[in-house]
């Protein structure tokens, strides 16, 4: 489990996952795990050597049309409706609400205040809220 307000994952957003596999793979010697989605589509789990580094998660439904490729990333935190309330007063906009992904937590994607945006997990095996 990453510690809170360490960088827990980093997600390649893009439209042509085959491009973006052919490119790391040749560039960084990355290797690609399919995993399927309830959709039908594919989620691919990102390896370098023996170590997970990331995943590829191709926009395929409308809503992601005229957004561009980029990497995503998301921070662990230890309490994820408390940090979002903080970051609520803090000026941040929480654009997707917390969801459940079973077996790697409940997260939720925001905008800070100044503009940026992430996801927040709480990361499956984290301890629950108030726990000591």
């Amino acid at each position: 489990m990453s510690a809170h307000g360490l960088v827990h994952w980093n997600e390649l957003n893009t439209h042509d996952s085959q491009a973006a596999r052919d490119f790391y793979g040749t560039t960084l010697g990355w290797t690609f795990e399919p995993m399927d989605m309830p959709d039908g589509s594919k989620y691919w789990l990102i390896r370098s050597g023996e170590a997970m580094v990331g995943g590829i998660f191709e926009m395929v439904h409308p809503a992601f049309e005229g957004i561009p490729e980029h990497w995503f990333t998301h921070f662990a935190v230890d309490d994820l409706d408390a940090r979002l309330e903080k970051a609520r007063a803090a000026g941040g906009t929480i654009t997707r609400e917390p969801f459940d992904v079973p077996g790697v937590g409940r997260l939720a994607v925001l905008q800070a205040a100044s503009g940026s945006y992430c996801a927040w997990i709480q990361p499956a095996n984290a301890p629950e809220a108030g726990a000591p």
